[in-house]
């Protein structure tokens, strides 16, 4: 069952999943569902979140839909701890948040073949982080929607283990 946190819809059911099909079940993309992400989720989670949000947001708006689930789904596609990274980077060296977009991107185009408005997603979903501007409206919009599934992967959990304490 493939399902984005906070969704009720089977995702493989919706006209979003033929957008995504050939690169969902990567070996590449297997990798994510053993990294833990965001404290309560597993990176490919999280792709997925971001991958399905994306899609539905410029679906609405009238953008490019596909290539916006495709990004969203292989805009965090690598394999480091980013704890660690961080923890044992040297000076001068960019932080996590600055450089994996750019490691994301190699991977990704190693997985199938990506557009330039895809590239400009993944590269530069980190915005303002990462430098220059977004070139796309759909860049932008994974920005935000990337923050956003952040936020619920952090607070659902949270929300939850409230609700069923209060019960008691």
């Amino acid at each position: 069952m493939l399902n984005a946190i906070g969704s009720r819809k089977e995702l493989l059911l919706t006209d979003y999943y033929p957008m995504i099909c050939d690169i969902i079940g990567s070996d590449k993309l297997d990798e994510l569902k053993n990294i833990t992400h965001h404290i309560s989720t597993t990176r490919f989670q999280h792709c997925v979140n971001v991958s399905y949000y994306s899609y539905i947001v410029c679906r609405k708006l009238h953008l490019n839909a596909r290539s916006a689930a495709r990004a969203g789904l292989l805009h965090d596609l690598f394999y480091y701890d980013r704890k660690e990274y961080n923890f044992l980077r040297e000076k001068g060296q960019p932080s996590h948040s600055a450089m994996h977009s750019a490691q994301a991107a190699e991977n990704a185009a190693e997985v199938t073949s990506i557009s330039p408005l895809e590239r400009d997603i993944i590269e530069k979903h980190m915005w303002p982080m990462t430098r220059p501007l977004p070139k796309y409206k759909e860049t932008y919009v994974i920005t935000v929607i990337d923050k956003y599934c952040a936020v619920l992967e952090f607070c659902i959990p949270k929300f939850k283990k409230a609700v069923k304490s209060k019960k008691r």
